[in-house]
């Protein structure tokens, strides 16, 4: 992940844990069963993803890192299939396996963006010999690994979770733990432990204000030998206790809530990640609730790269009304501008290596309207349109050229391999494209029409194209 402040790629996170496969069945819901007073859902799509601890090294994954992931499963098509899909995404499974237990899974019904119903398949175990292979297997991953993530669902795998944060700090291993249960006392000694607001208060009880919060976290981090206490809190952000300094506080980073499914282990994936290259908890905290705040306007189990991660950064450091925002952000000023009768243009690009041609199309496309947006592909985005050998500057360093254009007003991005989506989210009175398009042909045409606005098609200035400057350079 070329485009990440940090170097993710040469760190190696463990994680431990409860791993479940987490299934959603997708269709559309049109009648009442005749049998009981119940929809009937005609499913149309069936999705697997990796969830609780599982979710967490897929998290990792995602944004460049070496993971290894240890958790129990069954001996069953499940465990099958969720490793399929970790492996797939680059994590290295390293499963103890039960013959007495099933692979967890959690069956989601899905219709129109709706969860109808969860059916949850599980049993739990504490055994002498599952809680030793486990045991074992951490003990041979430890000494290659940068940190150790602790996700507890109390689901059996971290019975023994306090021997193995002791095993943790014997190999100078810093230890993250997402806690479960009502007794903390079992993750003595560890680096940070990451409860919420429920979890935090069942152990200390009801607390009334933030000086509450914090007096109680101190005592709590205190008692059990913790470096650090973070208590995330919803939509009332997070706090930060750590040793030795004063709290951190942090107003959440969401903007609108969609789905909270996997936003704890977004949490706990992206500060250890950050941490491990940065040795801050503070930054690593006000990452994490960056990627939180994006993941919870997702739909079900959702990651965040490396890319996306460090854009959404970045565009917080600039203006805010102008020049590089976040897809959402922009959405806000668009529609301000759009209700002060602002006409708002829309392109996009990969612009990988600025030329002429790109600031005269630019120019044109202004002159369409009153503002305009540019929005470009991120760097993964490039890669799967350009080859791997692209893009040859990262999407920080694009957007902060393209800013610097005069006649652009605001610079965002978007993941996906086509535009529709931020076009959609967006809805802009004017699309414009540049080179030999019809009009029905463009990407988001019909959606612009549809809400009034108009769709043009520029032509290129000749004699100039980013192909064409690389292999100048390369010869």
């Amino acid at each position: 992940m070329t485009s990440s402040h940090f170097n993710f790629q040469n760190k190696h996170i463990l994680v431990v844990g409860d791993v479940m496969l987490d299934r959603y069945w997708h269709g559309g819901t049109s009648r009442i069963s005749p049998e009981a007073p119940v929809q009937v859902v005609n499913v149309s799509a069936v999705e697997d993803r990796p969830g609780g601890a599982a979710n967490v090294a897929l998290g990792l994954a995602k944004l460049g890192i070496k993971v290894s992931l240890v958790g129990v499963v069954g001996r069953d098509e499940n465990a099958a299939t969720l490793e399929e899909v970790l492996v797939r995404e680059g994590v290295e499974c390293h499963f103890v396996e039960s013959d007495s237990l099933p692979t967890i899974t959690k069956l989601r019904v899905i219709s129109r963006h709706q969860q109808l119903i969860r059916l949850d398949f599980e049993e739990c175990e504490d055994s002498l010999s599952q809680n030793q292979a486990v045991a074992d297997k951490v003990l041979s991953l430890l000494p290659d690994a940068n940190a150790v993530i602790y996700s507890d669902y109390a689901k059996g795998c971290l019975a023994d979770v306090k021997k193995l944060i002791s095993m943790s700090n014997e190999a100078g291993v810093p230890s993250f733990v997402d806690p479960k249960g009502d007794d903390f006392s079992i993750y003595q000694g560890a680096t940070l432990v990451k409860p919420n607001m429920v979890e935090f208060e069942a152990i200390v009880g009801k607390c009334t204000d933030l000086k509450e919060i914090e007096q109680k976290g101190l005592e709590l981090r205190e008692r059990f030998g913790w470096q650090s206490l973070l208590v995330t809190r919803g939509e009332d952000g997070l706090v930060l206790l750590e040793e030795g300094k004063n709290s951190f506080v942090l107003a959440t980073a969401a903007k609108e809530v969609f789905d909270v499914t996997g936003a704890g282990d977004t949490v706990v994936a992206v500060l250890t990640a950050v941490y491990t290259t940065s040795k801050r908890f503070s930054d690593a905290v006000d990452y994490a609730n960056q990627a939180a705040g994006y993941v919870v306007g997702k739909l079900g189990t959702a990651s965040i790269d490396a890319d996306t991660l460090e854009a959404i950064m970045f565009a917080r450091s600039h203006s805010a009304n102008f020049g590089v925002l976040s897809p959402e952000a922009l959405q806000e000023q668009i529609k301000l501008a759009q209700l002060n009768g602002e006409k708002i243009v829309f392109t996009n690009g990969c612009f990988d290596i600025l030329h002429p041609g790109h600031v005269a199309y630019m120019k044109q496309a202004k002159a369409l309207g009153d503002r305009l947006v540019v929005a470009v592909n991120t760097d993964a985005s490039v890669k799967r349109l350009k080859g791997e050998k692209r893009p040859v500057n990262d999407l920080t360093h694009r957007m902060a050229v393209l800013e610097g254009v005069g006649s652009i007003d605001w610079v965002t991005w978007f993941d996906e391999d086509t535009p529709l989506e931020i076009i959609q989210t967006l809805t802009p009175d004017v699309l414009v494209k540049g080179g030999d398009y019809t009009i029905e042909s463009i990407v988001g045409s019909e959606h612009v029409l549809e809400h009034g606005g108009e769709v043009k098609v520029l032509s290129f200035v000749d004699g100039y194209s980013t192909t064409s400057i690389i292999e100048k350079a390369n010869n």
